[in-house]
């Protein structure tokens, strides 16, 4: 049963008693599998709803997601996610791989598609008339490719190296960088490829492009995510028996007396015998009890990167994709948001998606009006004399870890030195960059080994293939 926090609390106890601290992906998936084993859960989430950083909020009577959000066919956790909270046909995979790439110096339109055909082949074709690259720049695609497929995505020594230098090495073009591995590593590394991990980049590529035919296929909700990260897995938490608690902003978690942990909230107290902390690398840090890590500073050291989404309501039509991402712009991909966000009567509702955008996170409103407007009369037609009903910005300062080289050192297992204490988030080593899918197998990983040292099975857990 949900419950508000601000209604009174009493110290809960009894053997079995988990508390996860956090609503977001990892903690919810983490409270499922627990819940799901037969745990007594407690989900304590500090906001007004569940969902972390993939959520949706009221604008007039627009409802707008805080940032546009797509998975892979290969993201296999956050699919079984869907699939457990009764979702996974809100947010459908496309039937084939096919991506719009429009040039705003050229007005050319480019497709990355596949064909049914095996690995590597399935791109071939899509690649050879790909008109944003020259046929010798296609070619040396082609030799990257099996490169990197390669690659050990574990292998330590590929974090340590930076993705664009390995391009580059790789005879890489600047302009194949941008029109294609930073068309793609942006969007889902948020960091351009000379300030990535190599190892994460191989991760991405060799799982979505270079495993499966259809790995690479794209999926996208198509109601708002708060429907599916919080009315739905609220939902699903409640039948699972989870007692589900917002607004609890939890203060301290310390060691009890005897055994076993207390959480503290400004509310009251939990007693536990399991914590699983499901909450950004920061806020982890700040609870972990003395001891907890080997290393703290590490969390602190893990940088985080911003994410910045424009969105902007015509009085008409001007985009007939439902999505397209451009070169040669400041804009990087572009979404149609008209139906999820309710929008009635004429116009269309576009939302840009801006990863890795540095400085440009603290821009101005007005500073922001003036670039992407423009850009986006550049790019659409239609766009040229319509009227603007609304424009606005949302802004995730600290929306994904920092995935420069390096990095992988710095993020933590599941497991800590406190038994009983367990981490979730995309931010631990996952192998995965900070994704839906990342987060998803943090809480899934959390919640296996935190049943192994109950003595309970976790045969229930989702279980992902990982890509060869």
């Amino acid at each position: 049963m949900t419950e508000q926090a601000d209604s009174a609390t009493t110290p809960t106890g009894g053997a079995g008693h988990a508390v996860v601290i956090g609503g977001g992906l990892a903690g919810v998936t983490a409270a499922l599998g627990l819940a799901d084993a037969g745990v007594r859960v407690s989900l304590l989430e500090g906001r007004p709803r569940l969902g972390g950083l993939a959520f949706s909020f009221r604008r007039g009577d627009l409802t707008v997601d805080n940032g546009q959000h797509v998975y892979l066919r290969c993201c296999t956790a956050y699919q079984q996610f869907l699939h457990r909270i009764d979702a996974a046909h809100l947010a459908p995979v496309q039937d084939r791989l096919d991506v719009p790439v429009l040039d705003a110096d050229t007005w050319r339109l480019g497709r990355l598609r596949r064909t049914q055909a095996p690995v590597p082949l399935h791109l071939a074709g899509g690649l050879a008339t790909y008109p944003h690259l020259s046929p010798w720049e296609r070619a040396s695609v082609a030799r990257a490719a099996l490169a990197l497929r390669r690659l050990d995505p574990a292998d330590p020594a590929l974090d340590r190296r930076d993705f664009g230098s390995w391009l580059r090495a790789h005879g890489q073009s600047p302009r194949t960088i941008a029109a294609l591995w930073d068309l793609v590593g942006v969007a889902t590394l948020n960091a351009r490829a000379d300030d990535s991990s190599l190892a994460l980049a191989a991760k991405v590529f060799r799982t979505g492009l270079l495993t499966e035919p259809g790995a690479a296929d794209i999926g996208w909700a198509r109601v708002p995510l708060g429907e599916l990260h919080d009315t739905l897995a609220r939902r699903a938490l409640d039948k699972a028996g989870v007692t589900t608690r917002l607004r609890a902003r939890v203060g301290a978690v310390e060691r009890a007396q005897g055994g076993g942990w207390r959480v503290r909230t400004e509310d009251g107290v939990l007693d536990a015998d399991t914590v699983v902390l499901a909450v950004a690398q920061q806020e982890a840090h700040q609870l972990l009890p003395d001891g907890a890590l080997d290393h703290p500073e590490h969390l602190t050291a893990l940088g985080t990167s911003p994410i910045l989404n424009v969105h902007v309501v015509y009085d008409r039509k001007v985009l007939r994709r439902p999505f397209f991402a451009a070169l040669g712009s400041p804009v990087q991909w572009v979404f149609d948001r008209t139906a999820p966000s309710g929008l009635t009567g004429p116009g269309q509702y576009l939302a840009v998606s801006q990863s890795a955008v540095g400085e440009e996170i603290d821009a101005p409103v007005s500073t922001l009006r003036a670039r992407y407007l423009p850009e986006l009369e550049r790019l659409l037609p239609a766009a040229r004399g319509a009227g603007i009903r609304d424009f606005f910005v949302t802004r995730e300062r600290t929306a994904t870890f920092d995935p420069a080289p390096g990095g992988r050192r710095l993020r933590p297992g599941n497991t800590t030195r406190a038994p009983g204490l367990y981490l979730a988030g995309a931010w631990t080593d996952t192998g995965w960059p900070a994704t839906m899918e990342g987060a998803v197998r943090s809480g899934s990983d959390a919640a296996r080994a935190a049943l192994a040292s109950l003595g309970r099975t976790g045969a229930h857990l989702f279980h992902f293939q990982e890509a060869a």
